[in-house]
């Protein structure tokens, strides 16, 4: 089984820049994208008859939202973290199989001056709840743009960028805090050493040309789906977006 996530900040812009090319090269079973940053009606998208869309869209117009794009049908689709949590983000799906659980998320920004940080934190702590009850039930595989560089191999310039968004200690524990929940970072899983590997780079001038980046885009797993990992990629040189999309190969779909 073959799945890609991509922030693709603003689908109708990233389809003018081969979007669909991509999405039918990449072969994948499923397709998650992150800050669509539209609303119902307002892009024709033909990915084929074999593809079943899913939508959640912020209220606010122009902004974060996600979807998925599957090949599998789903059991069940729910948007959110939960009855008590009506995502007005659009930053949450989750899709329900026989043997897994698919969440696609689009994790809050602290912004620049940290004045959304409590928010954001307070948001990862019921994000990880959710997973581990999912978890309790059927594995997970948790994929998108978790804004978060989580150690300093993460990012080009760890030591320029220390306490800024995406990278201040507070964020980066919460996601250590949910790896230590049962879950794994399968790029790291094959790659633990590798560097100036990023799926993001700021829109400066020559910033992606230097590879000044930073990995904040992921595939998590529940622990015990490892024996089932094939491989994990980023698409570095894949354009469209100032994110590139990121793969996860499993020898079987979990049952």
């Amino acid at each position: 089984m073959k799945l890609v996530s991509w922030n693709v900040n603003g689908l109708r812009a990233c389809v003018n820049k081969g979007f669909t090319d991509y999405f039918h090269a990449s072969g994948a079973d499923i397709f998650c994208v992150q800050e669509t940053k539209l609303q119902e009606g307002q892009i024709s998208l033909d990915l084929g008859s074999e593809v079943y869309s899913y939508w959640n869209y912020a209220l606010k117009k122009g902004y974060s939202g996600t979807a998925v794009f599957t090949k599998i049908k789903p059991l069940m689709v729910t948007y959110g973290l939960g009855e008590a949590d009506s995502d007005p983000e659009g930053r949450v799906i989750t899709l329900e199989y026989d043997g897994f659980y698919l969440v696609n998320v689009y994790s809050p920004n602290a912004r620049r001056d940290l004045s959304r940080l409590e928010l954001r934190l307070e948001w990862e702590e019921q994000f990880r709840d959710y997973l581990v009850r999912l978890d309790q039930d059927k594995p997970v595989i948790v994929c998108g743009d978790l804004n978060v560089a989580h150690q300093e191999i993460d990012l080009k310039n760890a030591k320029s960028n220390r306490g800024n968004s995406g990278f201040t200690l507070e964020e980066r524990d919460k996601f250590t805090k949910l790896l230590k929940s049962g879950f794994m970072d399968t790029f790291r899983y094959f790659y633990p050493d590798r560097e100036e590997v990023y799926s993001w780079w700021s829109y400066m001038s020559k910033v992606r040309e230097r590879n000044i980046g930073w990995r904040i885009d992921y595939f998590l797993v529940s622990s015990r789906l490892e024996l089932l990992l094939k491989a994990a990629q980023v698409d570095c040189h894949i354009m469209g977006s100032d994110h590139c999309p990121v793969l996860l190969e499993l020898k079987a779909i979990p049952s």
